[in-house]
Protein backbone atom coordinates (compact mmCIF):
# COMPACT_ATOMS: atom_id res chain seq x y z
CA UNK A 1 0.00 0.00 0.00
CA UNK A 2 1.76 3.49 -1.05
CA UNK A 3 1.34 6.47 1.23
CA UNK A 4 -1.34 8.44 -0.53
CA UNK A 5 -3.53 5.36 -0.12
CA UNK A 6 -2.69 5.14 3.55
CA UNK A 7 -3.33 8.84 4.29
CA UNK A 8 -6.74 8.46 2.67
CA UNK A 9 -8.05 5.44 4.68
CA UNK A 10 -6.87 7.67 7.67
CA UNK A 11 -8.64 10.58 6.70
CA UNK A 12 -11.72 8.41 6.00
CA UNK A 13 -12.11 8.99 2.50
CA UNK A 14 -13.83 5.89 0.36
CA UNK A 15 -12.15 4.20 -2.32
CA UNK A 16 -13.37 1.65 -5.12
CA UNK A 17 -13.82 -2.10 -3.19
CA UNK A 18 -11.46 -2.96 -6.27
CA UNK A 19 -8.54 -0.72 -4.47
CA UNK A 20 -9.04 -2.03 -1.34
CA UNK A 21 -9.84 -5.57 -2.05
CA UNK A 22 -12.91 -5.31 -0.42
CA UNK A 23 -16.01 -7.65 -1.45
CA UNK A 24 -17.69 -6.03 -4.60
CA UNK A 25 -21.15 -4.88 -4.27
CA UNK A 26 -24.03 -7.06 -6.70
CA UNK A 27 -25.31 -4.97 -8.73
CA UNK A 28 -29.36 -4.82 -9.06
CA UNK A 29 -30.80 -3.76 -12.67
CA UNK A 30 -33.81 -1.98 -12.99
CA UNK A 31 -36.10 -5.28 -14.03
CA UNK A 32 -35.11 -6.76 -11.42
CA UNK A 33 -36.35 -4.02 -8.82
CA UNK A 34 -39.35 -3.11 -10.94
CA UNK A 35 -40.35 -6.92 -11.01
CA UNK A 36 -40.56 -7.18 -14.90
CA UNK A 37 -39.12 -9.48 -17.33
CA UNK A 38 -38.57 -6.82 -20.36
CA UNK A 39 -35.73 -4.97 -19.82
CA UNK A 40 -36.14 -1.75 -18.50
CA UNK A 41 -32.43 -0.14 -19.73
CA UNK A 42 -33.05 -0.70 -22.98
CA UNK A 43 -35.92 0.25 -22.86
CA UNK A 44 -34.92 3.63 -21.49
CA UNK A 45 -31.79 3.20 -24.22
CA UNK A 46 -33.63 2.96 -27.16
CA UNK A 47 -36.09 6.14 -25.78
CA UNK A 48 -33.10 8.41 -25.81
CA UNK A 49 -31.88 7.24 -28.57
CA UNK A 50 -35.28 7.96 -30.81
CA UNK A 51 -35.18 11.50 -29.68
CA UNK A 52 -38.66 10.93 -29.23
CA UNK A 53 -38.23 13.68 -26.85
CA UNK A 54 -35.32 15.81 -25.57
CA UNK A 55 -35.35 14.15 -22.29
CA UNK A 56 -36.95 11.10 -20.90
CA UNK A 57 -37.41 10.66 -17.10
CA UNK A 58 -36.58 7.59 -14.77
CA UNK A 59 -40.25 6.49 -14.90
CA UNK A 60 -40.64 6.28 -18.46
CA UNK A 61 -38.96 2.98 -19.31
CA UNK A 62 -39.83 1.05 -16.19
CA UNK A 63 -43.79 2.11 -17.85
CA UNK A 64 -43.36 1.59 -21.59
CA UNK A 65 -41.66 -1.71 -20.12
CA UNK A 66 -44.60 -3.10 -17.99
CA UNK A 67 -46.75 -2.10 -20.77
CA UNK A 68 -45.49 -3.90 -23.23
CA UNK A 69 -44.56 -7.13 -20.97
CA UNK A 70 -48.37 -7.28 -20.30
CA UNK A 71 -49.59 -6.88 -23.63
CA UNK A 72 -46.55 -9.79 -24.85
CA UNK A 73 -48.32 -11.98 -21.87
CA UNK A 74 -51.86 -11.26 -22.81
CA UNK A 75 -51.28 -12.13 -26.85
CA UNK A 76 -49.53 -15.09 -25.72
CA UNK A 77 -51.72 -16.63 -23.34
CA UNK A 78 -54.57 -16.47 -26.10
CA UNK A 79 -52.52 -17.65 -28.71
CA UNK A 80 -51.71 -20.48 -26.23
CA UNK A 81 -55.38 -21.53 -25.83
CA UNK A 82 -55.62 -21.13 -29.63
CA UNK A 83 -52.55 -23.52 -30.21
CA UNK A 84 -54.58 -25.83 -27.06
CA UNK A 85 -57.76 -25.40 -29.57
CA UNK A 86 -56.23 -26.69 -32.44
CA UNK A 87 -54.19 -29.89 -30.29
CA UNK A 88 -50.95 -28.36 -31.33
CA UNK A 89 -48.10 -27.84 -28.77
CA UNK A 90 -46.35 -25.03 -31.12
CA UNK A 91 -47.61 -21.43 -31.05
CA UNK A 92 -48.04 -20.71 -35.27
CA UNK A 93 -48.64 -17.03 -36.57
CA UNK A 94 -51.89 -18.75 -37.71
CA UNK A 95 -52.80 -18.89 -33.79
CA UNK A 96 -51.49 -15.26 -33.00
CA UNK A 97 -54.02 -13.92 -35.75
CA UNK A 98 -56.83 -16.24 -34.21
CA UNK A 99 -56.17 -14.67 -30.60
CA UNK A 100 -55.57 -11.25 -31.92
CA UNK A 101 -58.82 -11.12 -34.29
CA UNK A 102 -61.30 -13.31 -31.42
CA UNK A 103 -60.15 -10.30 -29.01
CA UNK A 104 -62.28 -7.46 -28.90
CA UNK A 105 -59.59 -4.87 -27.66
CA UNK A 106 -56.40 -6.25 -29.49
CA UNK A 107 -58.46 -6.59 -32.63
CA UNK A 108 -58.75 -2.77 -32.22
CA UNK A 109 -55.55 -2.30 -31.49
CA UNK A 110 -54.36 -4.32 -33.68
CA UNK A 111 -56.76 -3.75 -36.54
CA UNK A 112 -54.45 -2.38 -39.43
CA UNK A 113 -51.91 -5.51 -38.42
CA UNK A 114 -51.03 -7.74 -41.35
CA UNK A 115 -49.74 -11.42 -39.84
CA UNK A 116 -47.53 -12.75 -42.26
CA UNK A 117 -48.83 -16.77 -42.69
CA UNK A 118 -51.62 -15.97 -40.18
CA UNK A 119 -54.86 -16.59 -42.61
CA UNK A 120 -58.17 -15.01 -41.91
CA UNK A 121 -61.04 -15.51 -40.04
CA UNK A 122 -63.51 -18.43 -40.96
CA UNK A 123 -66.61 -16.69 -41.90
CA UNK A 124 -69.12 -17.64 -43.95
CA UNK A 125 -72.14 -15.27 -44.66
CA UNK A 126 -75.40 -17.17 -43.99
CA UNK A 127 -76.84 -15.42 -47.02
CA UNK A 128 -74.11 -17.97 -48.85
CA UNK A 129 -75.22 -21.13 -47.84
CA UNK A 130 -77.66 -23.51 -49.17
CA UNK A 131 -81.20 -23.26 -48.30
CA UNK A 132 -81.77 -27.01 -48.23
CA UNK A 133 -79.15 -27.06 -45.49
CA UNK A 134 -80.75 -23.83 -43.78
CA UNK A 135 -84.01 -25.27 -43.74
CA UNK A 136 -82.80 -28.70 -42.04
CA UNK A 137 -80.42 -26.73 -39.33
CA UNK A 138 -84.17 -25.43 -38.47
CA UNK A 139 -86.17 -28.48 -38.31
CA UNK A 140 -83.23 -29.92 -36.14
CA UNK A 141 -83.33 -26.89 -34.01
CA UNK A 142 -86.94 -26.98 -33.86
CA UNK A 143 -87.29 -30.85 -32.86
CA UNK A 144 -84.36 -30.80 -29.99
CA UNK A 145 -86.18 -29.00 -27.37
CA UNK A 146 -89.02 -31.43 -27.40
CA UNK A 147 -88.76 -35.43 -26.72
CA UNK A 148 -89.17 -37.48 -29.63
CA UNK A 149 -90.82 -40.26 -29.71
CA UNK A 150 -88.43 -43.67 -29.28
CA UNK A 151 -88.40 -46.27 -31.93
CA UNK A 152 -90.23 -49.76 -30.97
CA UNK A 153 -86.85 -51.24 -30.42
CA UNK A 154 -86.16 -48.67 -27.73
CA UNK A 155 -89.24 -48.18 -26.16
CA UNK A 156 -88.75 -51.89 -25.27
CA UNK A 157 -85.77 -51.83 -23.57
CA UNK A 158 -87.14 -49.10 -21.64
Amino acid sequence: MDVNTAVAIAKGKKFAAKKLGGPRKKSVTRSVKAGLQFPVGRIGRYLKKGRYAKRVGTGAPVYLAAVLEYLAAEVLELAGNAARDNKKSRIVPRHLLLAIRNDQELGRLLGGVTIAHGGVLPNINPVLLPKKSVEKAEKVAAKSPKKAAKSPKKAAKA
